[in-house]
């Protein structure tokens, strides 16, 4: 198939879309771009919040990752699109928003990012009920919002050890 520079094809995503929905090619990354991905969000947070005053962490960790699923839904469903497939390994946007919500108010400690990291990654393998459920759900959004469950119940493991156990500190 002869393609035009710039004129797109039913086989290619736009660009912003490969670009978000990949993380700007994490996701091509392997052995496993989803750990790649959560691996490389953990160290972008820990830098963004140890610029910001300790009060606005957590406003700045939810609202990202607001951002983050909205824009995720849509270029995950262009990429799946695009490719044919219905969750596309190199699309790994769904690891990032689901990773930051793992560490939201979450203290900015190597030991709590990398225990935010390794329940985050084992809910998203695991994938505890409703969390592979999420994953029927169509195209983007099916894709994004099972991470976004599995960060869900890494964030409250982690606030259940930090708050009653007083580990990780």
């Amino acid at each position: 198939m002869t393609t035009t520079p710039g004129v797109r094809t039913e086989a290619q995503a736009p660009m912003w879309a490969s670009l978000i929905a990949t993380l700007f090619g994490i996701g091509r990354l392997r052995p496993g771009p989803g750990t790649w991905a959560s691996a490389v969000t953990v160290l972008l947070w820990a830098a963004v919040a140890h610029t910001l005053p300790p009060t606005a962490t957590i406003a700045v960790a939810i609202a990202l990752a607001v951002v983050i699923v909205v824009v995720g839904i849509s270029s995950s469903t262009l990429v799946a699109r695009a490719s044919g497939s219905k969750d596309p390994q190199i699309v790994v946007i769904d690891e990032m928003a689901g990773q930051l919500i793992a560490l939201i108010a979450v203290p900015l400690t190597w030991k709590t990012l990398l225990a935010g990291f390794i329940l985050f990654r084992a809910f998203d393998i695991i994938k505890p009920p409703p969390v592979r459920q999420l994953e029927r759900l169509p195209e983007g959004t099916g894709i994004v919002l099972d991470d976004v469950a599995a960060g869900i119940y890494a964030l409250i493991v982690m606030q259940i050890l930090l708050r009653f156990f007083h580990l990780l500190k």
